[in-house]
């Protein structure tokens, strides 16, 4: 059932949205909205994709970045402290930059490379402090306090939210006709103003929050009705991993939102690379969770549909190692142990067998130890790209007409 917002006032208006959209005309880009033809045929909907992923610092977070700094006016002057995982501090700082404003990023010890990396090349000081964004949360605040600096929040904040409810506003000009949003969420700023601006003018329109399951705090806190905080757990959607849910978001959540559904490590993982393969848009593991959701069945058909690809600053090494378990699990990428003679033109035999098979060699290594081998033989593992499962039991056939065997493990 779509929920009806209700005359009581809220901090966020649509009105101060649309005001945030102006702060912020000459810096946020308005993204396109990208129709997924392989999607919508699998699904039987139309589905579109809003690539806030091409947005500037690869993330809808520039949105609330800007749209705070207008609202604080010349008490920025002297700087601005914020905390965050990656995304809202690389936004506050090219905002910061734009703006001549000195800017301050404190960021959990592990924060992905690339993006601690970015802020300092947008000129923002980083300071790395503790495991989890919570606790860079309280060191920027407290210095923030000390030196008399503005502190911005990454999300539980009336202006950052109006700024990231400028995407609403977009896709109500390209798609007026949509019908349903899938948004994902962390702290909930996104989901929270882009349900404002879309439900103020439309309220038919269904906003559906995607969080990841390790990181489920609003799911979890709608559902006990009072806000949780949860551990937390290892994910590839960083972007989005907020163990407890503002006051401001949850409650806006609570009455704009229509339904906050959770997905799975891996069912993000294959969004990732489906999105890489048959959209060629790099996605982060955050911006994927709506298509992961939408492609395990967790959404209700009600199209047209959008699915917001929230950012793209994903560390080249993750997505590397994500698209290497998709092809293993779809038989792309296989690996085989062969024994074979201890001699010289042995090696170059088999790998003739995998050529005449049009296998790829990927990787090649000797196994010597923990295996019951003649003392004139030796074992091999191959690590092979094929065209897919058949193609890859049809290269083991091969082998083993060509005599080549498993070696047996030691006794």
């Amino acid at each position: 059932m779509t929920r009806s917002p209700s005359s009581a006032p809220d901090p966020v208006s649509r009105k101060d949205i649309e005001r945030a959209a102006v702060a912020g005309a000459d810096i946020v880009r308005h993204t396109p909205l990208l129709s997924s033809r392989t999607l919508s045929q699998r699904l039987g909907a139309t589905i579109v994709l809003k690539a806030e992923n091409l947005q500037r610092t690869g993330s809808f977070k520039i949105r609330g970045a800007v749209a705070k700094l207008a609202a604080l006016g010349d008490r920025c002057a002297p700087g601005v402290v914020t905390a965050s995982a990656g995304n809202h501090g690389q936004a506050l700082a090219y905002a910061a930059r734009a703006r001549g404003v000195p800017c301050a990023v404190f960021m959990p010890e592990q924060a992905p490379v690339a993006k601690v990396e970015a802020a300092r090349e947008l000129a923002a000081s980083v300071r790395l402090v503790g495991s989890r964004v919570d606790e860079s949360l309280a060191a920027a605040r407290a210095h923030a306090a000390e030196a008399g600096l503005e502190f911005v929040h990454p999300f539980d904040d009336p202006a950052v939210i109006a700024g990231q409810g400028t995407l609403g506003l977009e896709l109500l000009a390209d798609l007026p006709d949509l019908a349903t949003v899938l948004v994902p969420v962390g702290g909930g700023g996104l989901a929270s103003g882009v349900a404002i601006a879309l439900k103020g003018l439309r309220p038919g329109i269904r906003v559906v929050g995607v969080q990841a399951a390790g990181y489920a705090a609003i799911a979890q806190s709608l559902a006990a009705g009072h806000a949780v905080a949860v551990p937390g757990a290892p994910t590839i959607a960083d972007g989005i991993a907020v163990k407890q849910p503002g006051e401001l978001t949850l409650e806006l959540i609570e009455k704009w939102v229509d339904e906050v559904v959770v997905v799975g490590e891996d069912e993000v993982a294959e969004a990732m690379v489906f999105l890489l393969e048959r959209t060629k848009l790099v996605v982060e593991g955050a911006g994927a969770v709506g298509v992961a959701a939408l492609s395990s069945g967790q959404v209700k058909l009600r199209g047209p549909m959008v699915v917001v690809l929230s950012g793209g600053n994903v560390d080249p090494g993750l997505l590397g190692e994500i698209v290497r378990r998709h092809e293993s699990q779809v038989g792309r990428r296989v690996v085989l142990a062969v024994r074979m003679p201890d001699q010289p033109g042995a090696l170059a035999g088999l790998l003739g067998v995998v050529a005449a098979e049009g296998a790829n060699l990927l990787d090649v290594v000797h196994l010597r130890e923990g295996l019951d081998l003649h003392v004139r033989e030796t074992a091999v593992q191959l690590v092979l790209q094929t065209r897919g499962p058949g193609h890859a039991e049809q290269v083991v056939r091969a082998m083993r007409q060509a005599g080549y065997s498993e070696p047996p493990p030691s006794r």
